[in-house]
């Protein structure tokens, strides 16, 4: 009998987002912002964080700052991830002066700029890797691929050893913030069950100009593919089959977030035994939910809101904590 649902390595880190400001952003200038919000940030931890309020038994690994008086961002991150019911017993802390790192972004309407410092993610290394841990899930997954320096290496092991243990993996890469998508990308490839990029990425990751030829082209590999396509819903791939999942209709208070949450339903519907095509119906009510409030993981702690939101798109009768 497995322990856990899934479990994430992955990066933490809050999002400070400043909203209003000009998409020209002159220098030497002090620039007003018309609203400020602190969030919990990273793909890895939005993820885990949505996960368990969905319901799912969630293990974290991350790496934070050696001591958490200097460290207060990782303390507040921690809280969140805790306040949620994911499970932190292995999460490591730096032996430097790093801290946990913080990403500022700034929305304008559609587009946003966003400005990352990794902090002590990216010395986290195999060694931060409770293996058996990992394998005391059902399910493993990769959040930020190019954001991982210190374990990207040793990246092809371990998923070959979490396939052999009998473990699903889904990978979302994010961007690659030296727009290269080399490395141990498409070695990965190989061993994942899921991916889940959005539109632009898959563009990426495949080296092809449309969305039909990137599908094609990578569903050689991967069994499984759900394309984030924003307001208008999904595409999913499974081997030779292909579907379009339509979007929930809402008005979006802020899109930050909202695919690592589409990826937070797709995976706990997925690891209730539901089809792609339903997993990626799921994935589209809790996308849109996200966008309701600011940032990844607002709407999901505002418990009215949420269940609410999730009865009235008709949640598959999956229950969420109170």
């Amino acid at each position: 009998m497995k322990k856990l649902d899934i479990a994430i390595a992955g990066e933490i880190n809050l999002d400070l987002i400043l909203y209003g400001l000009p998409t020209e952003l002159p220098v030497e200038r002090e620039l007003l912002a018309s609203d400020f919000q602190l969030t919990l940030g990273s793909s890895s931890a939005i993820l885990a964080h949505n996960l368990a309020v969905l319901g799912a038994q969630v293990g974290f690994i991350t790496r934070v700052g050696i001591n958490p008086a200097a460290d207060s961002l990782g303390s507040i991150a921690l809280d969140r991830l805790n306040e949620s019911g994911v499970d932190l017993s292995h999460v490591t802390r730096s032996n430097g002066s790093a801290t946990t790192g913080v990403t500022i972004i700034l929305p304008h309407g559609a587009t946003r700029r966003m400005f990352t410092y990794p902090g002590v993610m990216a010395e986290m290394s195999r060694a931060d890797l409770d293996y058996e841990y990992l394998a005391s899930a059902r399910h493993f997954h990769l959040s930020s691929l190019f954001l991982h320096r210190g374990l990207e290496k040793d990246l092809p092991q371990l998923f070959r050893d979490l396939k052999r243990d009998g473990l699903t993996i889904s990978l979302d890469t994010n961007d690659d913030p030296e727009d290269r998508w080399e490395g141990v990308l498409h070695e990965l490839l190989d061993y994942v069950d899921i991916l889940l990029p959005n539109e632009n990425e898959i563009l990426k990751i495949a080296r092809r100009n449309n969305l039909d030829e990137a599908l094609t082209a990578l569903s050689a590999k991967v069994p499984a593919i759900a394309v984030k396509c924003g307001k208008s819903g999904a595409v999913v791939q499974v081997e030779n089959k292909r579907i379009v999942v339509p979007g929930v209709t809402v008005t979006p208070v802020d899109t930050i977030g909202a695919g690592d949450s589409f990826n937070s339903g797709f995976l706990f519907a997925f690891l209730r035994g539901a089809s792609y095509e339903e997993a990626a119906r799921v994935g589209n009510i809790t996308g849109a939910l996200s966008t309701l409030r600011p940032g990844g993981t607002e709407a999901f702690r505002d418990a009215a809101l949420r269940d609410q939101f999730l009865h009235e798109h008709n949640f598959a009768g999956l229950t969420t904590k109170s």
